[in-house]
């Protein structure tokens, strides 16, 4: 049995948890958290881009992990994104993630202005060094963070024992291909776009973690397992279906995690609140989104039955 073991499954991206306000709600996290444990999924990816993380405090973002943790500690994988626009924040999330005891941690580049490759490597390593005992996951995401990570800055990351792998968010599967067959070291890469789940995994990753897998976690469970099973037919077939869910969700005027949020409610009866600005809220006319987006999840469940 391998130590990464614990990485490889599906992992839903955790969704930012707030009261009737919009201020961070304790409890609905922990509510939140519940419900994949109950899901028994593999693991949790808190505090990243479904996590609304860039519109959050760091005091906010602590709350957040801590009533995770709370809940999910010994059930399921916890890995926790960190990063900030500064070293200096970064850090200190890395060492809260590192002292509540999280299996790994995770980091996109810094945003904004085009560093190069030798001071990304600096924060990813500052933050790294700021968490000792804990895993670390590059997090590559192009079309957002805008930059690329590059095979030579990833080598240099893999020179340190702590770099497990990468979350990749790039479209182009080859990307999983090199990152996943790099190093002669058993590494972690995770698909990230949750539209080519089946391209990713048929790449090389080893898992997913997703924005979308909160509102359908039995879905991909169920596609993962098929996977596994050498079921590419059916697999495909899960996927198409999946996709037109994600595409349905995407298809609204409010912001696709609010929408996410609705279904949640109406679906699940989990009530986390809504997104936080400048995120859009949905709006009248997205109610036949949600009520078309939860159809396309009720049939996909009719076809895994079959």
């Amino acid at each position: 049995m391998s130590k990464l073991d614990k990485y490889k499954g599906i992992i839903p991206a955790f969704y930012a948890c707030y009261d009737d306000n919009g201020e961070i709600s304790e409890e609905r996290v922990r509510e939140l958290t519940k419900y994949f444990v109950d899901a028994k999924v593999k693991g949790l990816y808190v505090n990243g881009s479904s996590g609304e993380c860039i519109y959050l405090t760091v005091e906010e973002r602590k709350k957040i992990l801590e009533n995770v943790v709370k809940v999910a500690k010994g059930k399921l994988t916890i890995i926790c994104h960190v990063a900030c626009n500064n070293t200096r924040d970064s850090v200190e999330l890395a060492r809260h993630a590192n002292e509540l005891g999280v299996d790994a941690i995770a980091a996109i580049p810094p945003i904004y202005f085009h560093l190069p490759d030798y001071a990304i490597e600096k924060y990813w390593m500052d933050i790294s060094e700021a968490a000792p005992d804990t895993d670390f996951i590059i997090y590559n995401i192009p079309q957002l963070a805008g930059v690329n990570l590059s095979l030579s800055l990833y080598d240099n990351m893999l020179k340190n024992p702590r770099v497990i792998g990468v979350k990749n968010s790039s479209m182009p599967v080859l990307d999983i291909y090199k990152y996943a067959t790099r190093e002669s070291r058993e590494l972690v890469v995770f698909n990230g776009p949750d539209e080519q789940f089946v391209g990713g995994m048929a790449m090389g990753a080893t898992g997913g973690i997703g924005g979308t897998y909160g509102v359908m976690p039995h879905l991909f469970l169920a596609l993962h397992k098929l996977i596994m099973d050498n079921d590419r037919v059916r697999a495909f077939e899960l996927q198409d279906r999946i996709n037109k869910v994600i595409f349905s969700m995407c298809s609204g005027k409010g912001n696709m995690y609010a929408v996410i949020k609705e279904i949640l409610r109406r679906k699940y009866n989990v009530n986390i609140g809504r997104v936080r600005l400048p995120l859009i809220d949905i709006c009248e006319e997205d109610g036949k989104i949600v009520d078309e987006s939860i159809r396309l999840i009720v049939e996909a469940e009719e076809y895994i039955k079959q």
